[in-house]
């Protein structure tokens, strides 16, 4: 136990000299530039009563996900998305999409495939079952070398019903969780039809500076304003929303949608972010008792007997951590 702190101690040592060797005149890398930190690219974000003159209706949006049953080659997945829709920071209005997501594996031109079937709760679904199917290499999903195992289809279809439920909503603002830009395959042709009216908030940043600093920590440093938004370029920001909040998000979008940003970011719950954010998370998420509630439903009936056939051959993992 000595020699383990022993340890610890001097990596937190090195890790604490490596964050004081951080100089404020760095660069961001964005998109493979190097960007200049400058403090001329902070703006204050004003809310004044002349960005209170008009109140607009704002949608938030997110989207949750729960694996049901699967093995190595299927996966039946539930995926929630949902909009709130708030106007002087109360709800008015609440959009929701449900579906199951039934992936399998599939054999073809010397590779697995990826299929998958949606089977909505109501109505027609908001994705297109063709451009789930991806290749198990393909760099988008899979993770280093391995092939990408058949549960990260989900993870695709649910972004997808979060950009197209988008383009389904009545509101004059609408704020997505994470960032506009395609992170899989297909993904572009939904977000080229997203309304101008969009924008994103991510709670995380996976950008660096040239010394191998966070953006967020470096910036909050250097400003001196109580919120603020700092330039990357026309349509990508820095953003801090409430003057005694210590996160700063990344946002991409209209800048001039910043103040009433702001104005529904004063919770104190998470003095900064966004309430309506907070809100459609709770409301999309699929909990672990409502996860185990549907698989129980699916595994206690006696014509799925065979599938437990597939299941037992995959669950080492679950054994091995309920023993502790």
């Amino acid at each position: 136990m000595v020699r383990e702190n022993n340890m610890l101690q001097e990596a937190l040592r090195q890790l604490k000299d490596k964050i004081s060797a951080f100089s404020p005149q760095d660069q961001i890398i964005f998109n493979n530039r190097l960007i200049e930190i400058s403090k001329a690219h902070f703006l204050p974000i004003t809310t004044d009563s002349s960005s209170k003159s008009f109140s607009p209706s704002i949608a938030f949006v997110d989207g949750g996900q729960a694996e049901i049953i699967s093995a190595g080659n299927f996966c039946l997945s539930f995926i929630r998305v949902a909009a709130l829709v708030y106007s002087n920071n109360q709800k008015i209005k609440e959009y929701k999409d449900e579906f199951y997501l039934l992936t399998t594996a599939k054999y073809e031109k010397d590779d697995i495939f990826y299929e998958s079937k949606t089977f909505p709760s109501a109505g027609k679904t908001l994705i297109d079952e063709n451009d789930l199917q991806i290749s198990s290499t393909d760099v988008s999903i899979r993770l280093g070398m391995e092939r990408a195992a058949i549960t990260s289809v989900a993870s695709v279809a649910r972004r997808f019903a979060e950009l197209s439920l988008c383009g389904k909503i009545s509101a004059d603002i609408i704020v997505l969780d994470g960032i506009l830009k395609p992170s899989y395959r297909n993904e572009e042709k939904y977000l080229s039809l997203l309304p101008a009216k969009v924008c994103a908030l991510a709670k995380s940043s996976s950008l660096f500076t040239v010394s191998g600093n966070s953006p967020l920590v470096l910036l909050n440093k250097l400003s001196s304003l109580p919120l603020w938004s700092y330039s990357i370029d026309d349509a990508n920001f820095f953003v801090k929303l409430h003057p005694r909040s210590k996160h700063v998000f990344r946002f991409t979008g209209n800048r001039d949608y910043l103040p009433h940003l702001a104005e529904n970011s004063k919770d104190a719950i998470f003095l900064g972010y966004p309430y309506g954010l907070i809100s459609a998370d709770r409301s999309a998420r699929v909990s672990n008792e409502e996860k185990n509630s549907l698989r129980m439903n699916i595994l206690l009936k006696a014509e799925n007997k065979e599938i437990m056939e597939y299941l037992s051959a995959t669950n080492a993992h679950d054994i091995l951590d309920s023993l502790g």
